[in-house]
């Protein structure tokens, strides 16, 4: 069961800077979203603003966690983990789909680049 006594200050403290530090993030996230000109230039702020909250706010919950139970608390890490993970495939999904459609609406975008390796004639 858990104790649900009086947390020291410094641990209080520590969570609170985290979460603040989470929320800036997400602030710039936001401003870079708004900043920025175009889909593919607009994509990095908040993928990249996401992930660092997600970590600032699990190390917050770790911290918390562990000091209320007097043990480590490590389950928080999953989820920044896996947002580690997926967040960047996904921004590249997304931006391999709006190159596509924009080379089928006759764009002026970079080539594709084949995987077909090209042999010169000799």
């Amino acid at each position: 069961m858990i104790n649900m006594g009086v947390l020291p200050l410094w641990v209080e403290v520590i969570v609170a800077v985290f979460l603040v530090l989470s929320s800036v993030f997400a602030l710039i996230g936001a401003i870079g979203l708004l900043r920025m000109k175009d889909f593919f230039q607009r994509m990095h702020p908040p993928a990249l603003a996401s992930t660092l909250g997600a970590w600032c706010v699990a190390l917050a919950s770790i911290i918390y966690f562990s000091v209320l139970k007097s043990g480590p608390v490590l389950h928080g890490w999953l989820i920044p983990i896996l947002l580690s993970i997926t967040v960047p495939v996904t921004t590249l999904l997304l931006a391999r789909t709006a190159l596509f459609r924009k080379r089928m609406a006759g764009d002026d975008v970079p080539a594709e680049v084949s995987s077909r390796r090209v042999e010169k004639d000799s």
